[in-house]
């Protein structure tokens, strides 16, 4: 994802809004818009390239695994 505009991820029932930081490439913000109130996460690669969409719902899945099983 190189753009700046934000789009919209659905990953197992979960919805999240994703956005590029223009000024810091690499780096995404993540908005859960189904999820618990103001819950989000922010990503970034380690050499500053563009995440695939891929790679976003990746990022996306081991946020919530972990989330899911904090509330076991």
């Amino acid at each position: 994802m190189t753009s700046e505009e934000a789009i919209r991820l659905s990953v197992d029932g979960r919805e999240f809004t994703v956005r590029a930081r223009p000024e810091e490439p690499g780096v995404y913000d993540f908005d859960w818009t189904n999820g618990p109130s103001g819950r989000g996460f922010s990503s970034a690669t380690s050499d500053g390239s563009p995440m695939s969409r891929e790679e976003l719902q990746t990022a996306i899945r081991e946020v919530v695994e972990t989330y899911d099983s904090d509330e076991e």
